[in-house]
């Protein structure tokens, strides 16, 4: 028999158990949701895999099931160096993964009246009024008028004209550059109002609604996010989504009490193997910053790749989409608001879509998948959700009530969301 506990002690435990709690619901036993234990183990498998062979670092990976996490499993390292082993309470920089969260906060704002998808983001950013088209090739391109105004749903499905400078190596990709307009993952002095306003001053790559060109649009839908709500968009996340959500290690800054937490980058070695990342590091036109982006003093908060988060905060939120808009009594979105935000909103363009893949579309903030069979993996139609350039991934599968949420720290090539999806579904028995 165990000791009775000191107060002291126990209070401390109390306390603990309490934040573990909040960050990350105890699994259940995967059975009890149709979920085959022996079957998890060969997803368990795959991941310590990409470890030995060297291709990743570390992993975590979380799967719940109709609100209930099955599984939280964490393997290798966060730091190889420093032989810092991986946890399942890792912080990773989710980059791209923080789009849906800003697409969240338009929408809420949009449930509030305080903007229509139709309206043109000009309201809200002058400088947008007088935007550019950069039209024709080469030597030949030049700008002309754009034909219609940028609105709010171009912005969250891509079709702005919009693009990013790493995406882009022509003229329009060039003057980002040139002028300083940053795709939000290195140090970038200013704020989002400063930066926004660069990047309206740069010609569009398309007509607004003629194509999907995976863009900064979510940063201006940041800075559209302050202007409508009068708050600055670090604290709007924070106060209306994040800590309603009790996402307790979600933020744009990590605090020095939780740096040990922080997990290191890694890139291929060149010789089969991986090496840390550098701060800062540039591969081509992609600029890097993966320590000091996120230290006390960052003024520029990235809509569309400034947060670093955990597994189970994630699954918070994702939980949270999966329920129609609400989790444990709070309720950010209404249930047809999500279901508006999940359906394609890119049907009319020419599939398939850049970096999107066949048999998928865009919603608002989210890739959807339309057509399973086109996809060639496991799945299901409807299922919907996005990733970050540093590896991270995650999806809501409405039909089979699933969250599913990976983690790893690698660019370029992070290789392991391919083998991770259909692991999942084989997972699942009923």
């Amino acid at each position: 028999m165990m000791p009775p506990m000191k107060p002291m002690f126990r209070t401390s435990v109390l306390v603990v158990l309490a934040s573990l709690a909040i960050s990350a619901q105890a699994p259940v036993a995967p059975a009890s949701v149709g979920v085959a234990a022996d079957r998890l183990e060969r997803l368990h498998l795959a991941m310590k895999g990409f470890v030995d062979r060297k291709e990743a670092a570390g992993i975590v990976t979380l799967i719940a099931r109709e609100g209930k996490t099955v599984d939280l499993h964490a393997v290798g390292f966060a730091d190889v160096e420093k032989n810092v082993p991986m946890k399942t309470d890792s912080i990773f920089r989710i980059a791209s993964m923080t789009k849906p969260l800003t697409s969240v906060a338009i929408m809420m704002l949009f449930e509030e009246g305080k903007l229509f998808l139709t309206d043109p983001v000009s309201k809200f950013i002058p400088a947008f009024k007088s935007s550019m088209v950069m039209e024709g090739v080469g030597a030949e391109a030049k700008p002309v008028a754009a034909r219609r105004a940028i609105t709010i749903r171009d912005l969250l499905a891509h079709k702005s004209g919009i693009t990013y400078g790493f995406l882009n190596g022509a003229a329009v990709g060039a003057g980002y550059r040139k002028n300083g307009v940053s795709d939000g993952l290195t140090i970038t002095p200013g704020t989002l109002e400063e930066n926004i306003n660069k990047l309206a001053a740069e010609p569009l790559v398309s007509q607004p609604g003629d194509r999907f060109n995976y863009s900064l649009s979510t940063d201006v839908l940041a800075r559209v996010v302050e202007v409508a709500s009068g708050q600055t968009f670090d604290v709007f996340l924070r106060e209306r989504i994040i800590k309603p959500l009790k996402m307790v290690d979600t933020d744009f800054i990590v605090p020095e009490a939780k740096w040990p937490r922080f997990v290191a980058v890694y890139s291929p070695d060149g010789k089969g193997g991986i090496r840390q990342m550098t701060d800062p590091e540039s591969f081509g036109n992609t600029h890097m910053s993966p320590w000091t982006l996120y230290k006390t003093g960052r003024t520029y908060f990235s809509g569309g790749a400034g947060l670093v988060s955990t597994a189970a905060d994630y699954a918070r939120f994702a939980n949270m989409l999966l329920n129609g808009g609400s989790l444990d009594g709070v309720r950010l979105l209404s249930p047809k608001t999500i279901e508006l935000m999940t359906i394609s909103h890119t049907t009319e363009l020419a599939p398939p879509l850049q970096l999107l893949g066949p048999g998928v579309n865009f919603g608002l903030g989210f890739r959807v998948v339309t057509d399973l069979a086109q996809t060639q993996t496991l799945g299901s139609n409807g299922m919907y959700g996005w990733l970050g350039i540093y590896g991270t991934n995650f999806w809501v599968d409405p039909k089979e009530r699933l969250v599913a949420i990976l983690m790893v720290q690698k660019f370029p090539n992070p290789t392991v969301a391919a083998t991770f999806q259909p692991l999942v579904y084989q997972a699942l028995v009923r």
